[in-house]
């Protein structure tokens, strides 16, 4: 019995979900406790903005590293390691009595974080067959999606009853067991079901690998790695990078909104997300073509950006809701990307294809926050118009989404049957 046919997988696929889920909520978790750390601390707002984007930077920095290293070692002690860095990070976060202890804490999470979604792909292509994988890649993205929303009300709550250090060293606790959990159900156990396939696996690291230098010169010059790159760079900017930083002061400026009402616009591209991770993913297996699906996607978030361009940056409130929504949706279509490697690339080079393209993703969402906001002091001080900031800072996102369409567009897909014979076409 082989990976891809025995039961195993299934309990592989809750343990690495969950983790994910718990690592991603770590990600956006200190944003909950940013008065209180500002008070206990007595640190500035620009302090407490360097603190929540050095995690970013670190995050996609490592991408393409993470990915090299993957493939040259697997992905079960990177993932490991990373929930063990991600736990140990936040509970040096919760017991930090220094700004600098959490600058500290904050790079040991992104770094930790930095290993999760690469590494859960490729673990995913491992265990599962193309068709199946790309249900499943959906099914992740969710998983991602509900680790935001983990983050909200219900760690909210948390710390509430407990106060926030308590709170945040309870999650980097349980992060913590989860990583020698994996180290038994990613390591140990299929040591002892799967003892061909570890023989297999000795023969294959015997074989000669390719240079890194060789292999890096080999993917930046492949257009197949480009068009995924710049397809996930049209998709996730737009919703991490506007929607999780601008969203609010948008909804409070434009539409007079209180800061609790203007939050709900997050909520609204976070339940699109929930829901566009999966469905997509079902849609493209159904269809067996995850191109033709992803065009409509990056054609709707096209779509919907240009529709502030042309309600001058203030379109009806109802369709507001609509749009924050789609947009959440193509976030979450976004897996698509890692559906097209997994079928375009051999797994011998899967971790860095999908480091390659998600760099592309959140190098977007670092970019795009800090161009909006040039643009809105730029207005508010040539002209002391927020309308007008707003207004020609949307072009950004439009001019990102084309970017990800053109991307999307020069993806040349291998179509397969249900059979799983792949036969060679472009679409």
């Amino acid at each position: 019995m082989d990976k891809q046919n025995s039961r195993f997988r299934w309990v592989v696929l809750a343990s690495v979900l969950f983790t994910y889920l718990l690592m991603s909520s770590q990600r956006t978790a200190p944003g909950l406790i940013t008065d209180q750390v500002m008070r206990d601390f007595h640190v500035t707002a620009s302090t407490i903005g360097l603190l929540t984007s050095i995690q970013f930077f670190v995050y996609t920095s490592l991408q393409i590293p993470m990915g090299i290293l993957a493939d040259r070692f697997g992905p079960n002690i990177f993932l490991i390691i990373g929930a063990i860095l991600t736990g140990l990070g936040t509970i040096i976060y919760s017991l930090g009595t220094h700004e600098f202890v959490l600058f500290f804490a904050r790079i040991l999470t992104g770094i930790g974080d930095a290993t999760i979604w690469v590494n859960m792909v490729l673990i995913l292509s491992q265990w599962f067959k193309v068709k199946e994988f790309v249900r499943l890649i959906g099914l992740a993205g969710m998983t991602g999606s509900l680790g935001f929303l983990l983050a909200t009300v219900p760690f909210s709550a948390w710390i509430n009853f407990l106060g926030w250090r308590t709170a945040f060293f309870s999650a980097g606790l349980l992060l913590c067991i989860l990583g020698i959990l994996l180290f038994f159900v990613l390591i140990k156990k299929p040591k002892q079901i799967f003892l061909n396939d570890s023989v297999s696996v000795r023969n294959e690291k015997q074989q000669p690998r390719e240079k890194t230098l060789v292999l890096l010169r080999r993917i930046f010059s492949n257009r197949q790695a480009w068009a995924l790159f710049f397809c996930h760079f049209g998709v996730v900017g737009g919703y991490v990078g506007f929607i999780s930083s601008w969203a609010v002061p948008y909804g409070m400026n434009m539409y007079g909104m209180t800061r609790s009402d203007a939050s709900q616009l997050i909520m609204i591209g976070l339940i699109g997300a929930l829901i566009g991770a999966p469905l997509t993913s079902w849609i493209s297996s159904r269809l067996e073509t995850i191109k033709c699906p992803y065009v409509v996607v990056h054609i709707t978030i096209l779509l919907s950006w240009s529709a502030f361009l042309l309600f001058k940056g203030n379109p009806p409130f109802v369709m507001l809701i609509v749009l924050f929504f789609l947009i959440g949706f193509g976030f979450g279509a976004s897996a698509l990307t890692f559906s097209v490697v997994r079928q375009s690339f051999p797994i011998i080079e899967s971790g860095i294809v999908s480091g390659f393209a998600n760099t592309g993703g959140f190098l977007s969402a670092v970019l795009l926050p800090g161009i909006f906001g040039n643009v809105l002091d730029h207005f508010q001080v040539a002209s002391g118009s927020m309308s007008d900031g707003y207004y020609y800072g949307f072009i950004i996102p439009v001019i990102f989404s084309m970017i990800g369409l053109l991307g999307v567009l020069s993806i040349k897909e291998k179509r397969q049957d249900a059979g799983h014979k792949t036969n060679s076409h472009s679409s």
